[in-house]
């Protein structure tokens, strides 16, 4: 019996503690504390975190510009999952274009780029836009520049994929982040060997992001 009621009160202490974090999570603070880095179409792209502390984890991002875009932190499996961080694409991207260009040195995991019309319910239940995903596989310590199609981009809801009628217009492209997520952008989990397990740490620079129009052929090369 007096196990049983500890285990309770455990469950209950884990709960509440969970609900403090949601309750104190300030998303409209880390958008205001963005941080100025790279650029798109000559526009400057100011880059917030949003992490897991929106539903109650315990991941940290931790982000900074050094004229290389460093997205790192730790990742807290326990009630949580996910790390990410995001920038508005002030008036879209030109009705041309195809997809993008990423140059990035990773650490072997693999991370996701998104890009959406910046809906800010994007894992709530009133998102009715989807946001666009794609895997980006990363070699530890290596420079990698891969283009990223648009057509190759899968459509997700609250962290799954979902079949839609709705194309990808470049021109409604209002945000696009980097994530590293428990889930892969097909909705599977994130093999250990790529993503980790427990509580860890990460780090992927983005060294330069710019549009591709015309022939757009996924394709990664490493230098």
């Amino acid at each position: 019996m007096l196990r049983s009621i500890s285990y309770i009160l455990f469950t209950v202490l884990l709960f509440m503690g969970q609900i403090f974090r949601i309750m104190s999570y300030d998303r409209a603070a880390n958008e205001r504390n963005a941080i100025q880095g790279l650029k798109i179409l000559d526009k400057s792209l100011k880059w917030h975190r949003l992490d897991d502390g929106v539903m109650g984890g315990q991941s940290e991002t931790l982000h900074s510009f050094d004229g290389v875009l460093n997205f790192s932190g730790h990742i807290n499996c326990n009630g949580g999952g996910f790390t990410s961080i995001r920038s508005a694409i002030p008036g879209g991207l030109s009705s041309d274009a195809t997809g993008v260009r990423v140059t990035y040195v990773g650490d072997g995991k693999t991370y996701k780029v998104m890009f959406s019309d910046g809906n800010k319910s994007a894992f709530g239940p009133s998102r009715r836009s989807p946001s666009w995903q794609t895997d980006l596989p990363t070699k530890e310590g290596i420079e990698e520049t891969t283009t990223i199609s648009f057509e190759s981009l899968t459509p997700s809801l609250q962290g799954g994929p979902v079949d839609t009628d709705t194309k990808l217009d470049p021109t409604q492209i209002q945000e696009m982040g980097f994530m590293l997520s428990l889930k892969l952008s097909s909705g599977k989990p994130n093999p250990v060997e790529t993503y980790g397990s427990g509580i860890f740490p990460f780090s992927l620079k983005i060294k330069n992001i710019e549009p591709v129009s015309g022939d757009c052929s996924a394709e990664t090369s490493a230098t």
